[in-house]
């Protein structure tokens, strides 16, 4: 599952200066949306690039109809700034601005998100009670997005929709905090799709971002493989894997020759007599091995270029993402690593001569030159194959 987080940036948070202040804040803890009245969209647009839903009230959201019609007239028309979704609710059914109607098919707020258009839809509720969670049910029927917000908030309404909702809809819970967020992403061991965060605090944005990443990120199972050859292999095109990210002391990549025996390469944080740390950096291997994704698939080193991301990983399992900032390749001196896992499998990698390149062994950190038969390496196995990067149930046989 993809966790967001959006941002409230209306005009019940204060005047524009509050608004900007919300929706700068988003943009730079990387928040993916902000949820703004109508006519704020496209001072947003201004600010920068993020997904923007538009609360459709007494006006009307700019759609897409819209912009086609400003599109096809004068020449000196101008398109007025579009929403990527338009949300309906306010001063409306939603938040018991106006009752709810005791028939469903009766409603205002329903027959709007019914309405036939290229747009994403999303639904705004307030959850004052067991009708509402009703409403927002319904609702979920037509909407992209359902938004709900808990008055006096309990965990079992969130339950209640996670567990009826199901896949119909992207169920957006309202907190106020990280810790709400935390808790939202938990819930019934599945969690929201997103979270909708009310506060006017950057760090609190923040923390939610951080939430976010870490509700979507693998814990994997590593273990140890004893070395049962090492030899120098001659000369081969290695890669060296530089990130837009710095990488703690205890992290690196996951690369090899054969994708379900993944070797652990650490970054290159400790310094040495003969160059500098450069905690940015992983060298990774050879051109042909694989090196492993945030999205649980692999690459071939050769494939990876600037914007691509990359899966770090620590010494306990735990992972994040990193952008590639740049590649380089050279012909270097290797060594070809072989391994046998728990399981009997054996599996390899070619690695660079050289005393910069650490592997985690069972007595701890060492260089790949002082690497000996009989030292165990940390390494992540699965019993799949892969064709394309992606798993596969086949017999393929790799040596």
């Amino acid at each position: 599952m993809t966790r967001s987080v959006w941002v409230k940036a209306d005009d019940t948070v204060g005047d524009w200066d509050d608004r900007r202040a919300r929706i700068t804040a988003a943009l730079e803890a990387g928040a993916d949306w902000v949820l703004v009245d109508e006519g704020d969209v496209e001072r947003v647009r201004e600010l920068g690039d993020i997904n923007v839903a538009a609360f459709r009230t007494d006006g009307d959201v700019t759609l897409v109809d819209d912009i086609d019609d400003a599109e096809g007239g004068s020449d000196d028309a101008e398109p007025a700034a579009r929403a990527d979704a338009v949300v309906v609710g306010k001063n409306g059914e939603g938040d018991a601005t106006i009752d709810l109607p005791e028939d469903f098919s009766g409603s205002a707020d329903l027959s709007t998100l019914r309405r036939d258009g290229d747009f994403q839809r999303g639904a705004y509720v307030r959850i004052l009670g067991k009708e509402y969670e009703r409403f927002a049910e319904t609702a979920a029927e037509e909407a992209d997005h359902t938004i709900v917000v808990g008055e006096d908030w309990t965990i079992i309404p969130l339950e209640n929709l996670i567990a009826r909702i199901g896949e119909e809809t992207d169920l957006v819970a309202g907190v106020t905090s990280a810790e709400e967020a935390k808790t939202a992403f938990e819930t019934l061991e599945i969690g929201s799709d997103a979270v909708l965060l009310d506060s006017d605090d950057p760090d609190e944005i923040r923390e939610t971002v951080a939430v976010r990443d870490e509700a979507e990120r693998e814990s994997l199972d590593l273990e140890y493989a004893e070395v049962v050859d090492i030899e120098r292999a001659g000369s081969a095109d290695r890669v060296c894997v530089d990130t837009g990210n710095l990488l703690e002391h205890d992290e690196g990549m996951l690369v090899g020759s054969m994708s379900r025996g993944l070797v652990f390469v650490h970054g290159e944080t400790a310094e040495s007599p003969y160059v500098a740390s450069r905690p940015f950096r992983v060298n990774a291997g050879a051109v042909h091995a694989y090196v492993r994704t945030p999205d649980g698939g692999t690459k071939y080193l050769s494939e990876l270029q600037s914007g691509d991301e990359v899966q770090i990983v620590d010494l306990d399992g735990n992972t994040r993402e990193a952008v590639v900032g740049r590649v380089k390749i050279e012909q270097r001196p290797m060594f070809r690593l072989a391994l046998e896992t728990e399981s009997g499998d054996r599996v390899e990698t070619l690695l660079q001569n050289a005393e910069t390149i650490k592997v985690p062994t069972s007595e701890g950190r060492k260089a790949v030159t002082d690497v000996e038969a009989g030292d165990e390496i940390l390494l992540y196995a699965e019993d799949t194959a892969r064709h394309f990067g992606e798993p596969v149930e086949e017999s393929i046989i790799e040596k």
